[in-house]
């Protein structure tokens, strides 16, 4: 009767122990499981919107199909594929190039690179695309592509490389805005 009493009372603390591994994993599953659903609903911002009432928005990383959508527009510029460009631009897009002029429409923008393309070929080179995002004081997401490319083009019979930095809205999968800021490329 030894003998089975003490291998019960084994069995009993093997029993134990294994209930006590199972109870532990279990909690640890469920504790890294938790963690990992609040780092994913909760991005780090990497960055902020100040809107002109001086609110500070986050700005959290985008969504990539907006450098697939760029980097289609940007191909399109170089091709002078003018048809693509009018179907990836808004209808209201606006664009404010360096000269301090504004481009009022996705027709008069078509208008503005017919001209330019006709006594010019401009290549653009792209450098860098950050694509970021947030959600105004009104609920709309706004998603931005800031990307810098060298364009080089041809002024007076002279090869001139530029480099632009472009700040593009996207709503809906089209481009409604663009601010092209320039400088003279330095020299390397």
């Amino acid at each position: 009767m030894e003998t089975s009493n003490g291998s019960s009372t084994i069995k009993n603390l093997k029993m134990k122990k294994i209930l006590v591994l199972i109870l532990m994993a279990t909690i640890s599953i469920s504790c890294n499981n938790s963690n990992e659903l609040e780092t994913q609903s909760t991005p780090d911002p990497i960055g902020v919107e100040i809107p002109n009432d001086s609110t500070r928005i986050s700005l959290y990383g985008g969504d990539m199909n907006t450098i697939k959508l760029w980097e289609t527009y940007i191909k399109a510029h170089n091709e002078k594929d003018l048809e693509t460009i009018k179907n990836i631009n808004d209808d209201a897009f606006k664009g404010y190039p360096p000269n301090g002029d504004v481009i009022d429409g996705s027709k008069a923008h078509i208008g503005f690179l017919e001209d330019w393309f006709t006594n010019s070929s401009p290549r653009w080179r792209t450098k860098y695309m950050i694509a970021n995002e947030f959600t105004d004081n009104k609920g709309v997401l706004n998603q931005w592509v800031t990307s810098g490319q060298d364009l080089t083009d041809m002024v007076n019979g002279e090869k001139v490389t530029v480099h632009h930095v472009h700040d593009a809205l996207f709503v809906n999968g089209k481009i409604k805005m663009i601010y092209v800021y320039e400088r003279a490329k330095a020299n390397e």
